[in-house]
């Protein structure tokens, strides 16, 4: 992107993810005007190089205010793939405010020679995919969406979250480890095999942060349950940060809008 482009863009970051955090050291390397979005779920967020804020927007009519009030030229969705009711309310203030929006995101996982997944739509199929003899269940989805599992108490499951759990957990069979990636795939083997689990539940987020636990279900011969990314309408998107800058390159800043 050109200097003299620079003056004039004011890029609305909505980060949480390693993508996002990468674009912010460059975009605040290069001096360009960026203000650092989180959501606010995580209790102590990885710092950033920009001006940063915590907390939801009011949904897509007052992401639309914020972007008026803060004069944004530009929004970039490095949100987490899963993070859909953020990237939906982008989407329709971006068009409300007739704001250039590109969505940051990494590509899917895809399988390889090895691997045992089954594809499901959403959290409620990857319950219903799960057996119904007992097993041992790690559940790397996260804490938003746990409760759904406790239809099936009968399993024991593993989880792994960033923050200690503020409150009981749904599920009356589990344990709780509190680590942030990335992980690699020795530790993730070992991990499988210390806790004797039969089965994996991931959500198909992509990059090489969380694939670790994939990695070792393939050398283990493990089951995953994979759930599908939620279906956007299209948007303009980029991978790598080249691609980022290239798009900013061809979407120059318009104020006044």
């Amino acid at each position: 992107m050109e200097s003299h482009a620079l003056d004039m863009t004011r890029i609305l970051l909505l980060g949480g993810t390693t993508e996002a955090s990468h674009l912010a050291a460059h975009l605040a390397a290069l001096g360009i005007d960026a203000v650092f979005s989180y959501a606010g779920r995580t209790v102590a967020p990885v710092a950033q190089p920009l001006p940063t804020r915590i907390g939801g927007f009011g949904g897509a009519e007052g992401l639309a205010a914020y972007i008026r009030a803060e004069a944004i030229t530009h929004v970039i969705d490095a949100t987490h793939p899963f993070a859909a009711q953020m990237s939906r309310n982008a989407l329709t203030a971006c068009a409300e405010t007739r704001t250039p929006l590109l969505a940051h995101e990494r590509n899917p996982w895809t399988p390889r020679e090895g691997d045992r997944w089954t594809h499901v739509q959403d959290t409620e199929a990857a319950v219903a995919a799960l057996p119904d003899a007992p097993a041992r269940i790690f559940l790397a989805i996260g804490k938003q969406t746990l409760q759904p599992f406790a239809a099936k108490p009968q399993h024991h499951y593993l989880l792994r979250l960033v923050d200690p759990p503020e409150a009981p957990l749904p599920l009356p069979l589990c344990t709780a480890l509190v680590a942030k990636g990335p992980f690699t795939a020795p530790g993730d083997t070992a991990l499988l095999r210390d806790h004797a689990i039969t089965h994996i539940v991931a959500k198909n987020a992509g990059g090489s942060g969380a694939e670790a636990k994939l990695i070792a279900a393939r050398a283990l011969r493990l089951p995953v349950i994979l759930i599908d990314r939620p279906a956007l309408p299209p948007r303009d998107t980029a991978e790598t940060l080249e691609q980022v800058m290239a798009w900013l390159a061809a979407h120059p800043a318009r104020r006044g809008v």
